[in-house]
């Protein structure tokens, strides 16, 4: 338990702030003293970028296999030798097939449990598709890569929020809340609530889908044909501590944060808009659900701003943090499961 947890990195979108954040991130060397970082890109993106944020007293163990990784450095493993001609800001179709061989890269390293996490830096969806067509995200990639239902839960201090949809267009919500989906969801989230992040008998509060959660069937029958049962359901066949639905548009205050150590949106917006208004830059992005533990900042690729050396990188700081506390805590929750006393 005392070994230093290797962190695998996906550089994400060349043209936004992926490197920049990464750099800013390891220039601080205590970040070295609880993690070895493993950068799954190339040396001459990284030289790209310490240059343009006029950083010099920091350097990469530039690697060609991961069985050479300095645990006192940050190491690079170079996964193209090409010229890449990197514009900050521009979208570019070529460059998002880089940013997709560093995920693939990366996930193959954790598949085969060469790194302990991994941690995702900001890409473009759209473009990534343009060369791998059934690609939605990196949820949805994970999900098939490790053949598991993932459920993506955004993390702060205060909150932890999750949606049972997510990458999917609006007009398609109300036909994907189903009993079945919203159970699963609130499974998923419980478990991982208890085994990565040690709560014991967490608490979920489940939202409506409609405004003032239906106002008892006026504004849709939603909440008490299908989320009620669910809740229901859940309470009495899994023990699960799952509450609502409540309408979205009072729930967020400071007590009801405080009151619930989960909180189950039905769809993207609902959920995310409220998180990242409060938690925007130290917020991160957990994948809960999976045999693997993976983060990542809950901003963009940051285009309006790649380039220009103002990047934040709370998120992506945090995002380390998290990967490591939650292998960690996993690692302690299923070795005390394991020599527990016979009852």
């Amino acid at each position: 338990m005392k070994r230093k947890i290797k962190i695998g990195i996906s550089v994400g979108d060349l043209n936004g702030i992926g490197m920049e954040i990464i750099i800013k991130t390891f220039l601080d060397k205590r970040m070295l003293d609880f993690c070895t970082p493993i950068i799954f890109g190339s040396s001459k993106s990284a030289i790209f970028y310490r240059k343009l944020c006029e950083i010099q007293n920091f350097s990469f163990n530039t690697i060609n296999n991961i069985k050479n990784i300095n645990e006192k450095q940050v190491n690079l493993i170079n996964c193209w030798n090409d010229d890449v001609k990197i514009s900050p800001g521009i979208l570019s179709e070529e460059i998002s097939k880089y940013a997709f061989i560093s995920l693939e890269k990366a996930s193959n390293a954790l598949q085969k449990n060469e790194i302990d996490a991994l941690v995702t830096a900001p890409i473009n969806k759209s473009l990534i598709r343009k060369h791998v067509s059934d690609f939605i995200g990196h949820t949805e990639y994970l999900e098939k890569k490790f053949d598991n239902k993932a459920l993506m839960i955004m993390i702060s201090d205060n909150m932890k929020v999750a949606c049972v949809t997510s990458h999917v267009a609006l007009s398609e919500v109300p036909k994907l809340i189903t009993k079945k989906r919203i159970k699963q969801c609130l499974e998923i989230m419980n478990k991982s609530l208890v085994e990565d992040f040690c709560i014991q008998r967490p608490k979920i509060a489940v939202m409506g889908l409609n405004p003032h959660a239906g106002e008892n069937g006026m504004l849709g029958a939603e909440e008490d044909s299908v989320i009620l049962p669910a809740i229901n359901d859940v309470k009495s066949n899994k023990n699960i501590l799952a509450f609502g639905p409540f309408p979205c548009d009072s729930f967020f205050t400071s007590d009801n944060i405080k009151r619930y150590d989960g909180i189950l949106s039905m769809y993207h917006d609902q959920g995310l808009t409220p998180f990242k208004s409060l938690s925007f830059s130290e917020g991160v992005n957990y994948t809960a659900g999976l045999p693997i533990i993976r983060t990542s900042p809950v901003h963009g690729t940051g285009y309006d701003i790649a380039g220009k050396n103002i990047a934040n990188a709370n998120s992506f700081r945090e995002s380390i943090y998290l990967s490591c506390k939650s292998n960690k805590l996993r690692k302690e929750y299923f070795n005390l499961k394991s020599n527990s006393l016979a009852k």
